[in-house]
């Protein structure tokens, strides 16, 4: 049953890939598939972990920055290309999930993407991962780690590769990054600076995320590796529409709002996860935890002003 929900998806996503550049709905790509829109929506929305409208919202938003910058297309061309009835209806929603307008994100000529191609995985998804399961990582693991960057890159709005995976090395050397694999591929991966108590970068493979991955690395922190301090993070704001979800993840699993911040001109906001009662602390102290885009650390898909080096 698992193969067939993603092969429908799958094909789903084939169909929106094809189409950017017309409008694209629930309905149209049900009839397209000849597909139940109401179970497509189900599936679809459970196991990519964003809606039809959302997926190819900003699939279309990104091929339009791609084109911003890599093309010298007016901007009422792309507008239209990207699906959308006028120049201010494509720039009221590219200003509200790039937080710049088009003519402003051509200027920078900085391409980054909203939303990559989604890549299913076909096997049965194991539901009985632990803590236990994520280990540190290896230099062997980093191009998994880099692919699933790219999956999961609704977590930030900016991403320079090679600065990125060059501070990857240096945190995978410094025990400061975990990863989570099953079935050979990475379907988790977090950076973490032990001193800070600080989550400086966490990606979860879309088709995993409901099944509490990131809950298991909270635990890992703050079991053994965190042990008796504030774990802290950044994320989106309330109400900014380029949240996939994070924020409100962050809360259901008790992280606590702080103050916000601009972090490389882009609003955020620190949460704060309190610690556990130390009394419970199975090893009596953390002295074990000897232990990780664009320039500067990442944080939960946050860009920081610290250095990655110093802290993904």
């Amino acid at each position: 049953m698992q193969g067939q929900t993603v092969r429908i998806v799958s094909q789903a996503i084939r169909y929106i890939e094809e189409h950017l550049h017309e409008k694209i709905d629930l309905d149209i790509v049900a009839s397209a598939l000849h597909y139940s829109k109401y179970h497509l929506h189900r599936i679809f929305t459970k196991t990519v972990g964003l809606t039809i409208h959302d997926y190819a919202k900003r699939r279309q938003l990104t091929e339009a920055a791609k084109l911003l910058v890599f093309s010298a297309k007016p901007i009422i061309e792309i507008a239209l290309m990207s699906g959308y009835e006028s120049q201010q209806a494509f720039t009221d929603i590219f200003k509200a999930m790039y937080k710049t307008s088009p003519a402003g994100f051509r200027e920078t000529g900085n391409f980054y993407p909203l939303q990559l191609k989604i890549y299913l995985k076909e096997e049965p998804v194991k539901m009985d991962l632990t803590k236990d399961d994520i280990t540190f990582a290896t230099p062997e693991d980093a191009d998994d780690w880099m692919k699933l960057v790219s999956l999961s890159i609704d977590g930030y709005p900016c991403l320079d590769k090679e600065d990125y995976a060059a501070n990857l090395h240096r945190y995978i050397a410094d025990k400061k990054a975990l990863i989570l694999r099953y079935v050979g591929s990475a379907i988790g991966v977090m950076g973490f600076s032990q001193g800070t108590g600080s989550i400086d970068f966490l990606a979860v493979h879309p088709q995993y995320r409901h099944l509490g991955i990131t809950k298991l690395f909270l635990d890992k922190l703050a079991d053994e590796l965190l042990y008796g301090k504030e774990i802290t993070l950044t994320t989106y704001r309330a109400g900014d529409k380029a949240d996939t979800g994070w924020r409100e993840e962050y809360c259901r699993l008790g992280f606590a709002e702080r103050e916000l911040l601009v972090e490389y001109g882009y609003p955020t906001q620190r949460f704060v996860l309190p610690p556990k009662n130390t009394e419970e602390n199975p090893f009596g102290d953390t002295s074990m935890s000897k232990n990780m885009g664009r320039k500067g650390e990442i944080r939960n898909g946050r860009n920081t002003k610290k250095p990655l080096s110093g802290g993904v």
